[in-house]
C-alpha cells in the first residue's frame, strides 16, 4: 500500500504551485499525493488575476471526509488564503503531532498580489507554535515574520531563522534564492545549518513549493530536518534545471513519475 501525504493549499490553474505541484512531487518522490483546497486563483506563470479563498468550514469539510478512509504520513501547508483557513490547518497541525509537516508561508504572489489578510502575518507564529516540523519561508516572508528590514545578508538570514525558531519552537529554513551573489539556504533548529548551491539562471514558477513538498517526501521517509532539508534543495536544482518554457516568461517544473513507495 503506498504512503500518503496531504497538501493544504491552493489551486494554481496553471498547474505551477500550489496543490498541483504538491501532488507532483510527492508522487515523484514514490508517495500518493492528495489535496484540500483553501483557495482557488486566477493566474497563470506570470501573473495573478484574482485570488479567493474558501471557507474555513470547506477546508474543514475536505480534511474530514478525506481522515474518514486515508491515512497521511506527512502533511504540508502551503498558501492558506485567509487567516481562518491558516487557523484551520494549524488545528490539523495540532491533530497530527506525530506525522512530520512543513508549513511554506505564502503572504505574495511573485507578482506582488497580496494573497493573506496583513494581519495574519502578527499571529502566523503564535498560531503554529510547536505544531510543525519545519517553516520554509523566503526573504520576503522571513522579513514579515519578524518584523525586521529586508533580508540582505547571510547574517540576516540567520537571524531571521533563529528569531522565528525562538518564536515559534519550529525548525526553520530560510531560503536564500533571491539573496544577491552565492545562493544559499539557512537552517535553524538549535543550531545553525549552511547549504551553499549554485546559482541557476532560470526563472522557475512554483520554486517554493517545490522545495517545500520534497523537504517533506523525506521527512516522511524518516530523515532528519538537515538531511531532508539538503536533499529538497538537491533536488529542487535537478528540477530548475530541468524546467521547460512555460507562457510567456517563465518556465515551469516537469519530471517523470516513479514507482508508489509502500508502507512497512
Amino acid at each position: 500500500m503506498a504512503m500518503n501525504l496531504l497538501s493544504i493549499a491552493g489551486y494554481d490553474p496553471s498547474g505551477g504551485a500550489g496543490v498541483h505541484l504538491d501532488i507532483r512531487v510527492f508522487e515523484h518522490l514514490g508517495f500518493r499525493g492528495y489535496g484540500i483546497l483553501t483557495s482557488v486563483t486566477a493566474q497563470n506563470t506570470a501573473e495573478l488575476d484574482k485570488a479567493v479563498p474558501l471557507s474555513r468550514r470547506l477546508v474543514r469539510a475536505q480534511y474530514d471526509a478525506l481522515t474518514r478512509e486515508v491515512r497521511f504520513a506527512g502533511i504540508k501547508v502551503g498558501m492558506a488564503g485567509s487567516l481562518e483557513n491558516l487557523a484551520e490547518a494549524a488545528r490539523i497541525l495540532g491533530r497530527n503531532p506525530s506525522i512530520p509537516s512543513v508549513v511554506d508561508p505564502v503572504f505574495r504572489s511573485s507578482s506582488g498580489a497580496r494573497l493573506i489578510e496583513a494581519g495574519a502575518m502578527a499571529v502566523f507564529l503564535k498560531l503554529l507554535r510547536g505544531k510543525a516540523t519545519l517553516i520554509t519561508p523566503n526573504l520576503d516572508e522571513a522579513s514579515a515574520l519578524t518584523s525586521s528590514r529586508p533580508i540582505g545578508t547571510l547574517d540576516d538570514m540567520k537571524d531571521a531563522a533563529r528569531r522565528i525558531f525562538d518564536s515559534s519552537g519550529v525548525p526553520c529554513l530560510v531560503k536564500g534564492g533571491h539573496l544577491k551573489g552565492e545562493a544559499v539556504d539557512v537552517l535553524y533548529d538549535g543550531g545553525f545549518r549552511v547549504f551553499r548551491h549554485a546559482r541557476i539562471g532560470k526563472s522557475v514558477h512554483g520554486t517554493g513549493c517545490f522545495l517545500s513538498a520534497a523537504v517533506l517526501g523525506y521527512l516522511a521517509e524518516g530523515l532528519g530536518a538537515e538531511e531532508a532539508c539538503r536533499r529538497g534543495i538537491a533536488l529542487t536544482a535537478l528540477g530548475i534545471r530541468r524546467a521547460v518554457p512555460a507562457g510567456k516568461s517563465r518556465m515551469a517544473f516537469t519530471f517523470p513519475a516513479r514507482r508508489p513507495r509502500t508502507s512497512a
